[in-house]
């Protein structure tokens, strides 16, 4: 076994924890490619030359690309690793600008802060992809602040 099968293995065990059984396989393909860190860990997985998700250092675990989040979006049963926004914010966050709390319509309970998230609109049109800010009780109890840290938004131009 070489080390792009290993490697390809790990990331895939780790996206399979992190979204869902059998998300790793559709998410990183066979012919994934990686970039690797100067003490070559697994920094980025690329397939076809795009960024598909990137490991975060503090804890191994993925942030996703606007085209991992599609693929993670399309595999995933509606409302699950979802946070549903209203119609009026749509835009903003599809723009790439941050979930505010007021404008949570539904979020999956099952999330917790820190987690990568999906942003979709209440017809399930992916907007953005980020990182949860609060738990999902947390957002429903306030009435104001943050809710998602949007890292990229499918109208926005470039990611944070």
């Amino acid at each position: 076994m070489n080390y792009d099968t290993e490697r390809l293995a790990r990331v895939r065990m780790i996206a399979d924890y992190q979204f869902g059984k059998g998300i790793g396989k559709e998410l990183f393909p066979e012919g994934s490619t990686f970039q690797l860190s100067r003490t070559k860990r697994v920094r980025q997985v690329l397939n076809s030359g795009k960024r598909i998700a990137t490991a975060r250092a503090k804890d191994g675990f993925f942030t996703l690309s606007i085209e991992g989040a599609s693929i993670v979006h399309k595999l995933l049963p509606e409302k699950k690793l979802r946070v549903i926004v209203s119609e009026e914010a749509a835009p903003f966050v599809e723009k790439g600008k941050t979930a505010f709390i007021k404008h949570v319509v539904e979020i999956d309970p099952e999330l917790r802060a820190g987690e990568e998230v999906l942003v979709t609109d209440e017809t399930d049109r992916l907007l953005a992809t980020g990182q949860l800010l609060l738990s999902p009780a947390e957002i429903l109890a306030f009435n104001s602040g943050a809710a998602v840290d949007i890292r990229v938004g499918v109208a926005s131009k470039k990611e944070k």
